[in-house]
């Protein structure tokens, strides 16, 4: 899951970004208005979190401009003011959630995974494929009923995978999806992280490598 947050104080935006990246997803931040745009012109994005008061550009055109894009992502609207008006505005212009501040982080979160569980493309809560299940919101994963111990970035990888399958996803896919916009693109993290997920799903291997293509789940 991809998801950006729109925050202009930056250490409360560096926060929500760390919390939601030790939940496992990919997060990129931006701290004005116009930087965000250009975001959400460039990437695609599972939820926007966006702060309704912000520089450069109102947090309301931005969440405009989302909901008319081509793969519109879930908007998550946070602002200091929480009173009904408010709220039935902000989802009057497009945003699918609303939330005041100050709220509480576990709250954050679970809001976060039931906006891209409502995203039109979402897939069901749990993966199924080669023998795998993935449960979604639990962030747990097993094959033939035989728990897996995954690291963060495992996890991510193997959902991704699975929400493809059975179609195959680049390598450069698989970088824009389960890590964030500073990742190099020239590194060799994908084809790790692809090989200690290998061990640990075992024989038969699952992941299967396409050349020139990338990786699918068999």
């Amino acid at each position: 899951m991809r998801v950006l947050v729109v925050e202009d104080v930056p250490r409360l935006a560096d926060d929500i970004a760390e919390g939601l990246r030790d939940q496992g997803m990919a997060v990129d931040v931006a701290y004005d208005g116009l930087d965000a745009a250009v975001k959400i012109n460039t990437n695609r994005y599972d939820v926007v979190v966006l702060d309704r008061d912000l520089p450069g550009m109102h947090g309301d055109a931005l969440c405009r401009m989302v909901a008319v894009s081509e793969e519109p992502a879930m908007v998550l609207m946070l602002t200091a003011s929480d009173s009904p008006h408010d709220r039935v505005s902000g989802l009057g212009i497009g945003a699918d959630d609303y939330l005041g501040k100050p709220f509480h982080f576990p709250e954050l979160i679970l809001r976060v995974r039931s906006l891209a569980r409502r995203r039109p493309t979402a897939h069901t809560m749990v993966l199924r494929a080669g023998g795998i299940e993935l449960d979604q919101l639990a962030r747990t994963a097993t094959r033939d009923g035989h728990p897996l111990e995954l690291t963060v970035k495992e996890l991510g990888v193997l959902e991704a995978l699975m929400r493809a399958h059975p179609n195959v996803l680049s390598a450069e896919r698989l970088l824009e999806q389960v890590w964030d916009e500073n990742a190099d693109p020239f590194t060799k993290t994908v084809q790790v992280t692809i090989g200690r997920l290998r061990r640990k799903l075992g024989d038969p291997q699952p992941i299967q490598t396409i050349p020139g293509s990338g990786y699918r789940i068999a």
